[in-house]
């Protein structure tokens, strides 16, 4: 499994999703967003596409115009969208989510949180719907966030759309894995912490997954998500040659 993991100016999540993917057996890589492709510069796996994308939290940019905007038109972006647009699995982590939104390869937007406060927390959240991070993942988990703009927001036909296409995620709710006595941390419409695009290889989330990746981080449940991705391209890399 080979992860290439986008470093925009102002990214600080970089290096704990190339740890956590690592953990799970990833070779993964760093992309500068200076570059034109995804495949990384040195080493036995240079010149080839890699099998995931993670883009990770921080402030690309120093959130310049709002939060994600100016990432948008990064030279690396072309790359990032004709591998999406292949079928390949992209996840973006809280900024990494709101760049996703800016490019289009989501729905929605992630505005400022209701209270207007900086959270840093662990959250629970509870998968809604599988996809290629989450399929099998069957139950609450308790990850970190560190957002002020983790609001996410879409007219109602979009909130229509994506819960009859099962784009939603993930949801916060209580430790208890329900959505009672107010478990969401930021005003996020219908409880949403994450979301998919149609073909579900595109995943935005705002709690950081890869900060709770080992139990000497204080937990965990985040490692679920990527071996969820480990998964689902063993299946794919298996179907492939069956078909072949």
């Amino acid at each position: 499994m080979r992860i290439a993991v986008i470093q925009f100016p102002g990214s600080n999540a970089d290096w704990d999703a190339l740890h956590a993917a690592r953990v799970v057996g990833a070779d993964a890589w760093y992309v500068f967003h200076k570059s034109t492709r995804l495949s990384p510069n040195a080493g036995p796996a240079s010149g080839d596409d890699p099998d995931a994308v993670i883009i990770p939290g921080g402030f690309s940019y120093g959130d310049y115009l709002r939060a994600g905007a100016i990432a948008g038109f990064s030279p690396i972006v072309p790359a990032i969208r004709e591998f999406a647009a292949r079928g390949g699995p992209v996840l973006g982590i809280c900024n990494g989510f709101q760049v996703l939104t800016e490019l289009g390869l989501l729905p929605g937007a992630l505005t400022r949180n209701t209270h207007l406060r900086f959270e840093c927390r662990d959250v629970h959240i509870r998968v809604e719907h599988s996809g290629a991070f989450t399929r099998d993942v069957g139950r609450c988990l308790r990850v970190p966030i560190a957002h002020a703009e983790g609001r996410y927001q879409c007219d109602p036909n979009t909130l229509r759309s994506l819960q009859e296409h099962g784009q939603i995620a993930f949801r916060y709710v209580s430790e208890d894995g329900v959505s009672e006595d107010d478990p969401n941390p930021n005003g996020s419409v219908d409880d949403i912490a994450g979301v998919y695009n149609e073909q579900k290889n595109v995943l935005g989330m705002m709690p950081h997954p890869e900060r709770a990746s080992e139990t000497i981080l204080g937990g965990d449940d985040g490692r679920e998500i990527f071996e969820a991705l480990r998964d689902h391209l063993q299946r794919s890399q298996t179907q492939s040659r069956a078909a072949s």
